[in-house]
């Protein structure tokens, strides 16, 4: 009887956990990760690296456009971002 219990207190409780939230990952430290995330916040609909680097006030130059990409993908590591379409960054529903 006490093995029963314990199998459907596991049950109750593996089936709360999923109810949970997911807690957020922490940012990179770096000033322009919450600078990137404002501009999701702002845009209506996906943005590709330029885009970023425009909002951020970066000259459009190869190497901050590449730098500015290159945070993006890590945001899409994180599960901040997703990229729908190559080069196509969008907030994560």
């Amino acid at each position: 009887m006490h093995l029963e219990h314990l199998a459907i207190t596991r049950k109750t409780v593996t089936g709360l956990a999923d109810r949970l939230p997911a807690v957020a990952p922490e940012l990179p430290e770096h000033p322009d990760y919450p600078r990137i995330l404002a501009a999701f916040n702002h845009a209506t609909g996906p943005l590709r690296a330029k885009d970023v680097c425009a909002a951020l006030g970066h000259e459009l130059l190869p190497k901050n456009v590449e730098g500015t990409r290159a945070k993006l993908k890590r945001l899409v590591k994180l599960g901040i971002l997703t990229e729908a379409d190559t080069g196509n960054f969008a907030r994560r529903q």
